[in-house]
């Protein structure tokens, strides 16, 4: 019943802007070459599923997304429940993120590009870094804010590292974990984006850079909506991963 609610209330939402769209080409009389109608863009993005271009660049955008948001996850999540319960030594860290966190990923492109070339791997660097920082804290977060009943009954049950590690803390974590998933998933995608305009010759970013290329805005506003459709889409996957590890936890009923 709430599923059906939301998918209702996406509708009507979808609905609201594409009347919107519509009325502020009718009321302002813009060219459509500047601005392009709903129908038109649907025609586009119809006539790149045709084709084969949409589903191709959309498979390259995706394959490096998944390489580099799960190596930055992984990666964010270890290092996070380490320094998590490492004080001393996150204290000597934890200046050094906080200055690297607020430059935007995409600033580090004329490095990343000299480092590691034109293709993939500057656009999986990028990604990495965006959502690197979000997980780390988010982790690192949760690790301090672990019940300490729960670290004392740890310990007179005598429960060592990795049991300690893996039943106690990262379940206890988790929220907070999941909460740096979302954050992460989001940044990474739009950095994604953003890499693919500087540093490779496919993908999404670099499918609205040829149609801008070529003033096929058409083209241009229909990936924009197929990337925002696609974030939308991850972040709900993060979601129901995180729902289906909280009922396996039994943090949670499968109701």
């Amino acid at each position: 019943m709430k599923a059906l609610m939301k998918t209702k209330n996406m509708l009507i939402g979808a609905i609201i802007i594409l009347v919107i769209w519509q009325f502020i080409i009718i009321v302002t009389d813009i060219e459509e070459a500047l601005l392009p109608t709903p129908l038109m863009v649907f025609q586009a993005t119809v006539s790149m599923i045709i084709n084969g271009t949409l589903l191709e660049h959309f498979s390259v955008s995706m394959g490096r997304f998944m390489i580099g948001y799960v190596t930055a996850a992984i990666s964010a999540i270890l290092l996070g429940l380490f320094l998590g319960r490492m004080q001393k030594v996150w204290g000597i860290v934890d200046p050094i993120v906080q200055v690297l966190r607020p430059v935007a990923p995409i600033a580090w492109a004329p490095f990343i590009v000299l480092w590691f070339g034109i293709g993939n791997a500057p656009a999986i660097v990028i990604i990495f870094i965006a959502s690197f920082f979000p997980i780390l804290l988010s982790t690192v977060a949760g690790v301090k804010k672990v019940d300490s009943t729960y670290l004392k009954l740890a310990s007179n049950l005598e429960i060592k590292q990795p049991q300690l590690m893996s039943k106690i803390i990262f379940p206890a974590a988790f929220p907070a974990i999941a909460n740096g998933l979302h954050i992460g998933i989001g940044t990474a995608w739009i950095f994604l984006v953003s890499g693919e305009m500087v540093g490779a010759q496919s993908g999404l970013g670099y499918l609205i850079v040829d149609a801008r290329n070529l003033m096929r805005l058409d083209l241009v506003l229909a990936g924009i909506i197929f990337i925002g459709i696609c974030g939308l889409l991850l972040d709900k996957s993060i979601r129901l991963l995180e729902r289906w590890l909280e009922i396996q936890w039994g943090m949670t009923s499968n109701d």
